[in-house]
């Protein structure tokens, strides 16, 4: 049996694990919280993620060792690398944590991102405005996510105040654009360069967390769906990247822009659990163990909801067999998510008026 190791121990660990258990894969992870979700179906290492000590007991346990996060030290990372395969590499972790280094990357292999400027004093700042134009947004370099370390500027007079409100660190400017839906495109590589794709999912998102992701996204031609792909399979070999990998889009007439890139199992890829022939859990741990990657086109309409911030009771769902809830046993607290709801329908219309009422129920708890 081969094991995995996983950093981090919160719901995406714990989805992996238990995608594991279907395959004869056995998981065990690390994290600091001795009660992560994680641990409720996979043994669990407590440390901190940059403990050398408990790093090393990772390792030793684990025959490949992957992560549920971008934002593990990419020293550690290293770490673990020179003494266990870890997919996947620290590459991918260097690009993702860094929005400047990301916005480049997608220059690089093509894909097209909106206009933006680097940030590092008030004066750069100046020169963004001149140069990027409003209305923008301002995001912080590192460590943002679900929309922390972001403003908005739509007036000039605003920036300084969005500055400071970013920590006054190292950032990116960039021009907010008029998109007319956000997608995301998931794949999976192995380690002999076989990629698998998910067809492009709509998003929706509020206050900068995802609240609802549809599947397949309505209305996508086949010209969109092999341009998204080739821009993620340009970005995987430019990163040696093996496993899932999930970008977000913004969809501007027939065109993509790239938003930003996770290099792990994705929020907006929890709907393949139930609507997938194999779930991007289970592909990312074939991925990174060396097996064949499983099939990804569904036959059905699927949808995901998060549970944000308050969990309902079961009976605030339908008694259907198409509604799948799924909790993470985190504690209760604004913003954060709890659980998701899946649809999975064989006719989007059937889906779209189960979704109605889900969603009206989750955003009921935010």
């Amino acid at each position: 049996m081969t094991r995995v190791g996983i950093v981090g121990g919160g719901q995406l660990g714990m989805m992996l694990a238990e995608a594991g258990a279907t395959i004869g894969v056995e998981c065990l992870t690390l994290d600091p919280a001795p009660d992560s979700p994680a641990s409720r179906v996979a043994r669990a290492i407590v440390g901190a993620y940059d403990d050398e000590d408990a790093l090393a007991e990772l390792a030793a346990d684990s025959d490949v060792v992957t992560y549920e996060f971008e934002n593990v030290p990419v020293e550690s990372a290293r770490f673990l690398a020179e003494r266990v395969p870890v997919a996947p590499p620290p590459a991918s972790l260097e690009f993702a944590q860094d929005r400047l280094r990301e916005k480049t990357l997608f220059e690089d292999v093509g894909l097209a991102v909106p206009p933006f400027a680097p940030v590092a004093t008030e004066e750069e700042l100046d020169e963004a405005l001149d140069v990027v134009g409003l209305p923008s947004i301002l995001k912080s370099r590192r460590l943002g996510y679900d929309g922390k370390g972001q403003a908005r500027v739509e007036a000039v007079e605003a920036a300084r105040d969005a500055w400071r409100s970013v920590g006054e660190v190292p950032s990116i400017f960039e021009s907010l654009v008029a998109f007319d839906r956000e997608l995301s495109i998931l794949g999976a590589r192995g380690s002999d360069g076989a990629v698998a794709f998910y067809p492009l999912v709509e998003n929706v998102h509020r206050d900068g967390i995802l609240r609802v992701s549809t599947a397949p996204a309505d209305d996508v031609s086949p010209r969109l769906q092999a341009e998204a792909e080739r821009r993620a399979l340009d970005v995987m070999e430019r990163l040696g990247h093996v496993g899932v990998l999930a970008i977000e889009l913004f969809q501007v007439d027939d065109g993509l822009l790239g938003n930003e890139f996770a290099p792990r199992v994705h929020n907006s890829g929890h709907w393949t659990i139930e609507g997938a022939p194999t779930s991007q859990f289970e592909n990312h741990l074939r991925a990174v163990c060396g097996l064949e990657l499983g099939p990804t086109t569904p036959t059905t309409y699927s949808a995901m909801v998060n549970l944000i911030g308050r969990e309902p009771d079961d009976r605030a769902f339908p008694d259907d067999p198409a509604v799948h809830v799924h909790r993470y046993g985190k504690q209760a607290r604004p913003g954060r998510k709890l659980g998701h709801v899946t649809v999975v329908e064989d006719h989007r219309d059937t889906l779209e008026s189960v979704l109605q009422v889900i969603t009206r129920t989750a955003d009921n708890l935010a």
